[in-house]
């Protein structure tokens, strides 16, 4: 797993923003965002992690100038429409399909639920320097408290963004 002070690797992938597919490059959003938080998860869907974006949701996350919050699953752009449209999720769903991204932060799973080479369920903080300022992984069906999202809020204050905690409901 990437570590707090290292450089976050890059990545350009197709992601579901607003109702419609365009490419995701994390070093455009990095110029335009003090932050950027990358909630990976294995699947869409996945109760846990459904509990997390939607708590972000709800914090207002998404509606903030100065970070970008996003998605990031094994799933493809087709289950990221319907996944978005059914929670109401304001924050870009990228389809990491193959692996590739989840690889790079070490965050590949080998095996999980019958599926092999999806990412992992972590949250990954990045500040506009590129530097990893927080990571955490769990277990992906792992009702944490506090959720890695919520852990999150320290390191986004530290770079400058003002956010309210996201207060995941593991129990909807």
């Amino acid at each position: 797993m990437v570590t707090t002070g290292q450089k976050a690797p890059d990545f350009i992938r197709p992601a579901v923003v607003d109702g419609d597919v365009e490419l995701l490059e994390l070093f455009a959003e990095l110029r335009e965002h003090r932050a950027v938080v990358l909630v990976f998860e294995p699947a869409a869907f996945v109760p846990t992690g459904t509990a997390e974006l939607r708590a972000v949701c709800e914090a207002g996350w998404h509606e903030q100038p100065a970070l970008l919050t996003v998605g990031l699953t094994g799933d493809s752009l087709y289950s990221h429409f319907a996944y978005a449209t059914q929670y109401d999720l304001g924050v870009p769903l990228v389809s990491d399909f193959h692996g590739g991204v989840a690889d790079s932060y070490d965050l590949l799973l080998a095996d999980w639920e019958g599926h092999s080479d999806i990412p992992a369920r972590a949250t990954v903080v990045i500040d506009g320097d590129w530097e990893v300022r927080a990571t955490e992984q769990t277990d992906p069906l792992d009702e944490r408290s506090p959720a890695p999202v919520v852990r999150a809020t320290d390191a986004l204050q530290d770079c400058g963004v003002d956010v309210d905690r996201p207060d995941p409901r593991y129990d909807l």
